[in-house]
């Protein structure tokens, strides 16, 4: 039956475009002519039809999607690849490489209505080309972040947050885009618990049966007893104490300074940072080519690359499909475990 997704070996992907000035229509068209990406999923696209053609030719493929008007008329088929083409007024005269605010609304229209396909049961999960959010915030964003947005968008409750990933390593976040002068005052007990708990079904939702979890301090050495910061005593310890009582396999807090390294030599699988910069950082300098988003907590699986939109590439046709390519296998593989 066209527009809804019928039980099949392969899960019903939304693929969104991205920001139509950056690398993202590249990207989207480089993805979806790798053969193993093709043959995952039932794959459909969320594209202004110029942009999705624009970026074929950036990126010299040919692809054939089945376009429609609507999702309605898309053919969930095994292994099959629709377009609906969501018409954008004002993105065809867009010089490529700047901020537009046509290029955001052009995103919050295609994204909001994958989220709420994915939401009705209709999509089992979501992969996104890079979002600019300068562009999304003059579009009318209205929200801290494209996960705040899409809770928002759904009427979902409860937690969601960004996750950074590079290969085996993952990095969960206590706060994500605020002030750095705000942080302290948002920390609290059952804030860090809500994310070390978020932290440990994500993980588990990506196949990880007994997830480590590693929380970070907020302070330089962990506050050095106090010396430098009571965060950790008044805060950390007893959320990491609360979490343990939950039978969740978590430790810390840890001294940022050397805690991703034990991320990255297997002695855990996750860590959880204080703040966006404090993870970001560490896992960007240890694998930036190959990082990805998921962001968790919503009732489907949904991730992007964990680059921007590269201005400075875009017509290079120099764009990395390696991060988008992990960054759809992984909503695959979360999409099917949950269905």
């Amino acid at each position: 039956m066209s527009g809804i997704a019928p039980m099949s070996k392969h899960p019903a992907i939304a693929l969104v475009q991205g920001d139509a000035t950056g690398i993202g229509p590249e990207l989207l068209a480089k993805l979806l002519h790798l053969p193993e990406v093709r043959d995952l999923a039932r794959i459909v696209v969320f594209s202004d039809r110029r942009v999705f053609e624009a970026g074929c030719a950036m990126a010299g493929v040919e692809l054939s999607p089945d376009v429609v008007a609507d999702f309605e008329d898309a053919k969930l088929e095994s292994a099959s690849l629709s377009l609906v083409d969501v018409a954008a007024p004002g993105l065809a005269d867009l010089p490529i490489g700047a901020v537009a605010q046509a290029a955001g609304r052009a995103v919050l229209d295609c994204y909001g209505r994958a989220l709420d396909l994915c939401n009705a049961g209709r999509l089992d999960g979501l992969c996104f080309m890079p979002f600019n959010k300068d562009a999304m915030h003059r579009a009318g964003l209205g929200a801290e972040d494209e996960t705040q947005w899409a809770k928002a968008r759904i009427n979902h409750t409860g937690r969601v947050s960004e996750f950074n990933v590079m290969g085996r390593m993952w990095n969960a976040r206590v706060t994500s885009h605020v002030p750095l002068k705000d942080v302290a005052a948002l920390l609290s007990v059952a804030e860090i618990v809500s994310a070390i708990v978020l932290a440990d079904k994500t993980l588990r939702a990506a196949g990880v049966a007994r997830p480590r979890i590693a929380v970070a301090a907020l302070n330089p050495h962990a506050g050095d007893g106090g010396a430098i910061g009571t965060e950790e005593i008044e805060i950390i310890q007893p959320a990491v104490a609360q979490a343990k009582r939950q039978q969740i396999a978590c430790d810390g807090p840890f001294p940022c300074d050397t805690l991703y390294l034990k991320i990255r030599d297997g002695e855990f699988d996750c860590a959880v940072s204080m703040y966006h910069d404090q993870g970001q950082i560490a896992i960007k300098l240890l694998g930036f080519h190959q990082g990805i988003s998921v962001h968790a907590g919503l009732p489907f699986p949904m991730a992007t690359p964990a680059h921007g939109t590269a201005f400075d590439i875009v017509g290079t046709n120099k764009a990395n499909v390696e991060p988008a390519r992990r960054a759809f296998t992984t909503v695959v593989k979360m999409a099917a475990a949950n269905r």
